[in-house]
């Protein structure tokens, strides 16, 4: 898949912690309960890739799940990207920042969860970075997709 940043696996190293690129570049997982976003529910801003800055969900969109990883019901339109992952024998969406291609995680579909789309995006914290300030957010990624 082709993403607007096309930086070269060097370029993502020196931007990124070993974790971050653990996650974002080689599609892991943090442990569950130890994020830094699973519990963070603020009242307003934008959580955006910890990789290039991307928009990707509002605080509107968090809800408390209780699965250990930060959920969404929804995301910022265009901003994520779904993929089929047959990885550890099963059939799931992966969800990737639609500018930089970075794994975010997973969505999984209904749940049960009293949301307006019947979804959770189950994301890793250490693939987000947040803002309260929704235009530096909308800046961020617009001068992302420049580079």
């Amino acid at each position: 898949m082709s993403y607007p940043d096309q930086r070269s696996e060097d370029q993502w190293r020196a931007v990124l912690s070993p974790e971050q690129f653990r996650v974002l570049r080689e599609k892991g997982t943090e442990r569950p309960g130890t994020g830094e976003y699973d519990s963070h529910y603020p009242s307003k801003g934008v959580y955006t890739c910890a990789g290039c800055d991307a928009p990707l969900y509002t605080a509107d969109h968090k809800f408390k799940s209780g699965c250990g990883w930060p959920a969404y019901f929804d995301s910022i339109p265009g901003a994520v990207k779904r993929h089929v992952d047959n990885t550890l024998g099963m059939k799931r969406t992966e969800i990737v920042c639609n500018n930089c291609g970075g794994h975010l995680g997973h969505v999984f579909e209904g749940e049960g969860f009293p949301t307006p789309t019947d979804e959770r995006h189950c994301v890793n914290s250490v693939s987000l970075r947040f803002t309260e300030d929704i235009g530096a957010a909308a800046k961020g990624s617009n001068e992302t997709a420049k580079a």
